[in-house]
């Protein structure tokens, strides 16, 4: 007896039991991490899909705001955090232009994630305070011209998409305007606002409904076409700045290793989110929309990574400007 017994408890090598009481994920609330401060672009798109993703998952999404250093102290906090699912990240361009832009960083962009998948690509738009003078595009770029480092441009913070798109438009019109960081957007649009800065680039999520209030001026879209919630808003590319594009992705990320389990979990969640009605309304009210559900994938979305630190990377060299 004590022999059979004895032989019904030798587990077969391979097979690993679960643990003692293990429940099935997610059996408690989920941080996400926003690198930047509330109120913001980014903030935006991870409440709606946090939101959203909450029906899925059966679990509250609380998003943090984590800001500092451009980004990078939100993006390290998640890095470190432990990888059982219950510590994600929304994360923009910045993920991409970090590698250049900073010399001693503490994570890796590629090693230390696992990206659930692509959410959204937001149009930007070049704008200006109320009161500045060019009335036009064509005013705007012959008053940057006679006026260079005169002219204030704002920006979120290094490496932030405001900062990218900047550069982006300094180098094609061959002139360097004075560029006055924030530590995030919505302090950058607050003094657009307020007329203590001349122009900045932001997504359509923080520009739409200041541009249809006649709050700040409209010069351009940042994207190879017209923004749908903006029809009358002629793009950089069709004024002559050939080939001109931004459009500020975002990603949900959550740390490497991460438990399969939790990881399909959180992808099919993601893409109902992607799917439903509601986040694709308050999308389209800002100009953007949810991305096809084939980028909504960690195969597509680790992809799309690689190939933006790749595009980005000559052009901070060329501009010389790196954080510490």
């Amino acid at each position: 007896m004590r022999l059979r017994l004895a032989a019904a408890l030798i587990i077969p090598l391979g097979i690993v039991l679960p643990a003692a009481g293990a429940e099935p994920y997610p059996a408690k609330p989920i941080s996400v991490v926003v690198a930047f401060p509330a109120g913001g672009p980014t903030d935006f798109i991870a409440r709606t899909v946090a939101q959203s993703m909450q029906k899925t998952l059966g679990q509250q999404l609380t998003v943090e705001n984590v800001s500092g250093a451009g980004g990078t102290v939100g993006v390290g906090r998640v890095a470190r955090a432990n990888p059982d699912g219950y510590s994600l990240l929304v994360h923009h361009i910045g993920m991409a232009t970090a590698p250049t832009l900073y010399r001693n960083l503490q994570f890796d962009a590629i090693q230390d994630f696992i990206p659930l998948g692509a959410i959204a690509d937001v149009p930007m738009t070049l704008v200006g305070r109320a009161d500045f003078p060019p009335q036009s595009f064509q005013e705007m770029l012959a008053y940057v011209k006679a006026n260079g480092n005169k002219v204030t441009y704002a920006n979120a913070g290094i490496g932030s998409a405001s900062h990218l798109c900047g550069l982006l438009f300094m180098q094609a019109i061959g002139t360097q305007m004075t560029t006055v960081p924030y530590k995030g957007t919505q302090p950058a649009m607050t003094d657009l606002l307020g007329g203590r800065v001349d122009l900045l680039c932001d997504q359509t999520t923080q520009t739409t409904a200041q541009i249809n209030a006649n709050k700040i001026k409209a010069y351009a879209a940042t994207t190879r076409t017209r923004v749908a919630t903006l029809p009358n808003l002629p793009t950089l590319h069709e004024l002559g700045l050939k080939d001109f594009h931004v459009a500020i992705w975002h990603i949900l990320y959550t740390p490497k290793n991460t438990p399969k389990e939790a990881v399909d979990k959180l992808v099919k969640a993601l893409q109902a989110a992607l799917s439903d009605p509601v986040v694709k309304q308050r999308f389209a009210d800002l100009g953007t929309e949810p991305v096809a559900l084939d980028r909504a994938t960690p195969e597509s979305a680790r992809a799309m990574l690689k190939s933006e630190i790749e595009r980005w990377a000559p052009v901070i060299r060329a501009a010389g400007q790196y954080a510490d």
